[in-house]
């Protein structure tokens, strides 16, 4: 288990992640406890184990997040709940970003975005700099996310520097050992956070007042229960920046192993074109 507190957390960020937990299986198993970020572990290292606690036997678990993980996305997202709250905010989640609702209306900006990615990939392959697919594609993913969660009200450029500034904090201090300490990753997150959460209180509340709802918060905002209860400015804020935190990194990997899997066969990657004059 480790150091108290520290546990784990040290000899983990000091080698590749693969080979920490490789060599814990070797030693102990394919299951076994650790403590990494200040929290108790049992990891899974086989098939099989994940397969029960997630599919056959996932009714004797419940799934958690340190609390240190809430506060950097927000404790009323939907992401740490279970039951009833989850099931409801899902839906609502689910149906403000629906493809009828939202991605229709923004084909066209989302188009654009993505000829900017390929430009900007391309300018950098001419110049035969080093290019990471990956961190450009992130950048799309973000601005994609950011377009159809909170609309076009963030296409001012101040308004994005700011969410994209504030979110790169928090995602390097999502995984950081989570000290309040002044100076440290995690601290800096929690001051991102903060930030963040303003940030879309404001949009909030401008869209409260706009007559013509168009954006996801929308549903969020217009949602009432059974009995007339709403949900608060700190549940939608929460579950908006969960969302664009969810999309980023999930988004990009994807489609960095789409275009890798496109270079490597040209025969699919032709498919692909002729298929797409049909779109």
């Amino acid at each position: 288990m480790g150091w108290p507190y520290v546990g784990e957390t040290l000899q983990l960020y000091s080698q590749h992640p693969n080979l920490f937990f490789a060599t814990r299986k070797k030693r102990y198993g394919d299951v076994f406890k650790t403590s990494i970020l200040g929290c108790p572990c049992v990891v899974l290292a086989s098939p099989d184990a994940a397969r029960f606690v997630l599919v056959t036997g996932s009714h004797l678990f419940k799934p958690t997040y340190p609390r240190t993980k809430e506060m950097l996305i927000g404790k009323s997202a939907l992401f740490f709940h279970q039951g009833h709250y989850h099931s409801r905010l899902k839906t609502l989640v689910r149906a403000s970003l629906s493809p009828h609702r939202r991605l229709r209306h923004l084909t066209p900006r989302i188009q654009s975005l993505a000829l900017s990615s390929l430009h900007s990939l391309a300018a950098s392959a001419a110049s035969a700099a080093v290019v990471s697919t990956f961190h450009e594609l992130k950048k799309y993913s973000f601005d994609v996310a950011v377009l159809a969660v909170f609309g076009e009200v963030v296409v001012d450029p101040r308004c994005k520097r700011e969410l994209s500034r504030d979110y790169g904090i928090v995602e390097k201090g999502y995984n950081s050992f989570p000290t309040r300490i002044p100076g440290t990753a995690y601290h800096a997150a929690v001051s991102a956070r903060k930030r963040l959460g303003e940030i879309v209180r404001e949009i909030i509340t401008r869209e409260r007042n706009n007559k013509e709802k168009k954006k996801s918060s929308s549903v969020l905002l217009d949602f009432k229960d059974g009995e007339g209860g709403t949900l608060t400015d700190e549940e939608i804020a929460d579950n908006l920046i969960g969302v664009v935190f969810a999309a980023r990194d999930t988004t990009a990997s994807v489609l960095t192993w789409v275009l890798k899997f496109l270079a490597d066969d040209r025969k699919l990657l032709e498919a692909v074109k002729v298929g797409g004059r049909y779109i």
